[in-house]
This record gives C-alpha cells, sequence and structure tokens, in this order.
C-alpha cells in the first residue's frame, strides 16, 4: 500500500508540470496510467488522482448564502437550477428547493435525479452568465453532479410539506423514479422498519409533546410500533396526550414528525442505532 501511494503522489505531481498538460493533459495521463498499472487499475488510480487535482465548478455557489442563490437561480431554466444545486451543499439546495415554485421543483427535482454528468463546456457556459452577480468563478473538468443518492440527502432535509407534495407529483411522472429516491431515504413512516433497539433508542431522545403531535398525525402501524418500545406507563401517558389532541394542523404533525426524524439520523450517524431498509448490503451480521 506504501509503494502504491508513492507511485500515486509521483505521478499527481507529473501530471500538474506543463510538459504533461501540454502533451495531452488528461487523456495522456490516463494512457500512462494504463501502460503501466492496466486498465483496471489504471481507472481506480486515475480516478483518485482526477479527485485530488480537480477544482470543482460553482465553488462560489458553495460559500454563498442560500438567499442570494435562490435570487440568482430563481428565474433560471429547471435544467439550469439543477445543475447549479447538484454543485451546492445538501442544505442550501434543500432551502431553495422548498422556495421554489411548485412545478419547478418536480422539474429541478427529476433533473437532477437523472443527471449524471455535466460537460465541461455546459458548466463553463452557465458559470460565464453568471460572473456578473459572483466573482469568484472557477472551470473545472467532467465530475459527478445530482444523481438519486444526492436527491435523497436534499430530500432528507426539506420539509414535510414540500416532501410529500414532490413525491405525490414525481409519482405520477416517474414512479420509478420517484421509488429510487424514497429507496435511499429514510421518512417518518419508516419508522415501522427499525428493529426494536433502534426505537427504544430514539424515544428518550424525542419531546413527549413532539411524540403525541407525531403519532396523533400518523398510521395505526407507525403509532403501534412506537408504542410497543414503550412502558406501560409511558404508553399510557402518550396515549393521554394524543386523545385529549384536538385541532392539530398538519403543519405541526408534519414538523414534529421531521424533529423525530431528524434526532433518528443523528443517533445513526452518532452509532446509536442503525437504520435498515433492506437489502443485501444492509444485513446486519451479529
Amino acid at each position: 500500500m506504501e509503494v502504491v501511494d508513492s507511485v500515486l503522489n509521483e505521478f499527481y505531481e507529473l501530471c500538474l508540470t506543463q510538459k504533461v498538460i501540454s502533451e495531452g493533459g488528461v487523456e495522456y495521463a490516463r494512457d500512462i496510467l494504463e501502460k503501466a498499472f492496466g486498465p483496471q487499475t489504471a481507472q481506480a488510480l486515475f480516478e483518485k488522482i482526477t479527485k485530488q487535482f480537480q477544482t470543482k465548478a460553482f465553488a462560489f455557489v458553495r460559500k454563498a448564502d442560500y438567499k442570494n442563490l435562490l435570487a440568482m437561480v430563481q428565474n433560471e431554466h429547471p435544467q439550469t437550477i439543477a445543475l447549479i444545486l447538484s454543485y451546492a451543499r445538501s442544505d442550501q439546495a434543500s432551502a431553495i428547493l422548498s422556495e421554489l415554485p411548485k412545478k419547478t421543483r418536480i422539474d429541478v427535482v427529476e433533473r437532477m435525479a437523472k443527471m449524471d454528468r455535466a460537460s465541461p463546456d455546459v458548466v463553463k457556459s452557465i458559470e460565464r452568465t453568471l460572473e456578473k452577480k459572483f466573482d469568484n468563478l472557477v472551470t473545472a473538468d467532467t465530475t459527478e453532479v445530482g444523481g438519486i443518492d444526492y436527491v435523497a440527502e436534499v430530500m432528507n432535509n426539506v420539509d414535510r410539506a414540500t416532501e410529500k407534495y414532490i413525491f405525490d407529483e414525481l409519482t405520477l411522472r416517474d414512479p420509478k423514479l420517484a421509488d429510487d429516491i424514497r429507496s435511499k431515504m429514510f421518512v417518518f413512516e419508516d419508522i415501522v422498519t427499525l428493529d426494536n433497539m433502534a426505537i427504544q433508542a430514539f424515544i428518550p431522545e424525542v419531546d413527549s409533546k413532539d411524540l403525541a403531535v407525531a403519532i396523533k398525525g400518523s398510521t395505526p402501524e407507525v403509532a403501534e410500533c412506537i408504542y410497543a418500545n414503550m412502558s406501560t406507563r409511558m404508553r399510557e401517558s402518550v396515549q393521554t396526550d394524543v386523545e385529549y389532541l384536538h385541532n392539530v394542523r398538519m403543519r405541526d404533525v408534519e414538523e414534529a414528525q421531521q424533529r423525530i426524524v431528524s434526532i433518528i439520523r443523528r443517533l445513526e450517524d452518532e452509532g446509536t442505532l442503525v437504520i435498515s431498509k433492506g437489502g443485501k448490503e444492509d444485513e446486519i451480521i451479529a
């Protein structure tokens, strides 16, 4: 491994010289790697190397306040917005997505999810149109942008109302794409997929008022799943709270459910619980 890292570092330095660039640039570098290590190893090394010296496009976007970004993109074509948001931080993209017109949201999400790679010429062209609004513009080689995993991360951070609207509309337009994105996410209804230990881990972290409001607007399956992992005393107390809740706004239910989901995601990040949504890669070996 030390030898490979040494070779990698040496080659990286080589790729930065004017000689290599003038004699063929990226393709020349790829050719050298293939001759030295073979196609399979060359591809792995090439990807690692290009990530090290690649300057990512729209660096100014990730440093900008989301309100300034919103003002910049709101009148752009959905494809342009999708490209820009694919280079943004997921929290920026979530905030902007929530404030776009409803129809535009669907167009943008669909285009982001189906995006794979962006042409350097297209990226440069869009950057040029934005140079009057932002001074710190950069150029980049082809790089992976958008995609289903990224959209799932963005959707995990939008409010519940926006999430529901987007999925309702996207399901009508492209059911498979909606399912693919949803399969990468964790939403409140997915509590039924958690094991008992995971549910018992997040319940003490949740505010009792949030728990009652969230359950009030949930399905019977989710409610029972949560109740089954409470002590008898706690269950009776929460059920009483739920019973006495009247005229609860859907917005309050969605916000409470979103806060609970945020706690579950935080606990997963901390290693306290595991979110498993099925599939071989999610199997846990005791």
